[in-house]
């Protein structure tokens, strides 16, 4: 298929930038949503790319994901002439930090029931529950009215 070095350079500037690349399997999409490319030129470069072992498919719910490989950034770095300290957004360094601040208050020792029982602040069942006494079926009612 014929696609023109426009084209063909506006898939591998993005390919390059993103690190990954993905395409609707619709070959009649008149355009790419992120590039504007036709989606059939995306998908037959993309192809290519494949059979040269320059990226990496997966094919999930209708939609093609590209994933460059080392070879293939090798290959566009010299494409598009771009220096060796340019590299994919996928192999940046994150730079958000480790722990975000607030997310969660610090946990408690021991089960909450357990500290419920210690601050008086089960009811009446929860207590005949606690004491193991509401599987004597004659004396539930007793102890309930007795206790509550």
């Amino acid at each position: 298929m014929l696609i023109s070095k426009k084209n063909r350079r506006e898939v591998y500037k993005y390919l390059f930038k993103e690190g990954v690349l993905y395409a609707e399997k619709d070959f009649n999409l008149p355009k790419h949503p992120e590039i504007d490319v036709p989606n059939l030129e995306v998908i037959k470069l993309m192809q290519s790319f494949k059979s040269k072992e320059y990226v990496t498919e997966r094919y999930a719910w209708r939609h093609f994901y590209w994933f460059l490989t080392d070879s293939g950034i090798e290959y566009l770095r010299e494409f598009l002439n771009l220096p060796s300290e340019i590299v994919p957004a996928t192999l940046k360094k994150s730079t958000r930090p480790l722990e975000r601040e607030g997310a969660r208050p610090p946990r408690r020792d021991g089960p909450p029931a357990a500290s419920a029982t210690a601050r008086g602040e089960l009811s009446c069942w929860g207590a005949l529950l606690g004491a193991g006494l509401l599987w004597l079926p004659g004396l539930v009612p007793l102890l309930a009215a007795l206790l509550c």
